[in-house]
């Protein structure tokens, strides 16, 4: 199949799924066209299968925000075009789904009938989307998709319950590039570098959001390194990291804490991780929580959102109230403070995580495309046989 993946280029969730699934449909063969405003973080090499297509928007005094949505739809229907693209896959509602619909528009009117699958990844369902500004569009591009998917139960949930959705919505989680060798390809770090012997290595990921609750995050390791020696990693940035690196000043615990900002060397930190802590105000599904979990470490979370589908309470980790943090704590201590403990933990993680390996949730795309390029067909051919009988179109 020849399918284009439009999506937003950035370390956010979002742009690591889609470009992880774009890679590896491209090595099951299919030929991949990403179109989007630069090159995803993820995409170092290209290859015969891979292409990359930068949307150009141009500088025009009368625009106060540039058109991004319309240099998008005309991309896509040039490169629709150009290449014989079979199918668009669009990640986020707003504007992807949006310009994926004009480009369906346009290139219809050229005799062109191409499906689109939009999935849906999070905020742009339960923190943008639902703005009343966006609301009606969102709604509309949703119900203008041939095919949608959500990456978690709950996300499909609050779809259905945040808009007026006719569309089934298929739940296809999130994935996992699971490698058996992968340890061994990692280049080489002193863990010492990190932490003294016997002190345990407690990570955070994120984009530095209040959704994530980063001021959380300090103070459970506060309580965590109370008990046992500990150091914390923080990693990525945003605008909640320098009040994160204030609080740590002021508990007294700056020398403890590591702030690495965004990061190309996330499975080199989590190789040497101990345990994660994510205690999210909500997660669509908590793929960090899953990465972690793919180098096998325990997770403490919050219950929230589609985490409950990714962390095993009991078994790879510990889910709490949102806000819980003494419960947080005593759950993390629960984990590291005995090596037996730590290890079968380490254990359940990982073997959670295989649950996701993209190799198991790839097929479920492919089986998803080709229905909707089937599907596309048949309505071809229906509407020709339509018109070859009564000599108009319905």
């Amino acid at each position: 199949m020849k399918i284009a993946i439009v999506c937003y280029p950035t370390f956010g969730g979002s742009g690591v799924v889609a470009t992880e699934l774009g890679l590896e449909l491209a090595r099951r063969g299919h030929e991949i066209h990403f179109i989007t405003y630069s090159q995803p973080v993820r995409l170092a090499l290209l290859d015969a299968n891979v292409h990359y297509h930068e949307v150009n928007v141009p500088e025009y005094p009368l625009f106060h925000y540039q058109p991004y949505e319309l240099a998008l739809s005309s991309k896509l229907v040039d490169m629709v075009k150009l290449y014989k693209i079979e199918l668009l896959h669009v990640h986020y509602a707003i504007p992807h789904a949006y310009a994926g619909y004009m480009a369906k528009q346009m290139l219809k009117d050229e005799g062109i009938e191409i499906p689109m699958v939009t999935t849906l990844h999070g905020t742009d369902i339960t923190l943008v989307g639902n703005h009343p500004f966006y609301k009606p569009a969102v709604t509309f591009s949703i119900n203008k998709s041939d095919v949608v998917t959500s990456v978690s139960q709950s996300l499909k949930e609050d779809t259905l319950k945040l808009f007026d959705i006719k569309k089934e919505i298929v739940v296809i989680p999130n994935f996992i590039e699971l490698d058996n060798n992968k340890i061994d390809t990692v280049t080489p770090c002193f863990r010492s570098a990190l932490a003294k012997d016997g002190e345990r290595i407690i990570t955070h990921i994120s984009n530095f959001r209040k959704v994530k609750r980063i001021p959380d995050v300090i103070k459970i390791f506060y309580m965590i390194q109370k008990e046992i020696p500990a150091k914390l990693l923080m990693v990525g940035d945003g605008p909640e990291k320098e009040k994160a690196e204030n609080l740590c000043q002021e508990l007294g615990i700056a020398h403890k804490v590591i702030f690495f900002g965004n990061s190309n060397e996330i499975d080199r930190i989590l190789s040497y991780s101990d345990l994660f802590l994510l205690p999210s105000e909500t997660e669509s599904f908590g793929l960090a929580a899953l990465e972690a979990m793919a180098w096998s470490v325990p997770v403490i979370s919050s219950n929230s959102g589609g985490l409950p589908e990714v962390n095993l309470n009991g078994f790879s980790g510990y889910l709490s109230n949102v806000g819980d943090i003494e419960g947080m704590a005593a759950n993390a201590l629960k984990i590291v403070k005995e090596d037996v403990v730590l290890n079968q933990f380490k254990h359940n993680a990982l073997e959670t995580a295989n649950k996701f390996d993209i190799k198991k949730i790839l097929p479920l795309y492919e089986d998803l495309y080709q229905k909707a390029i089937n599907n596309t067909k048949k309505q071809i051919f229906f509407e020709n046989k339509v018109t070859s009988n009564t000599g108009f179109t319905i």
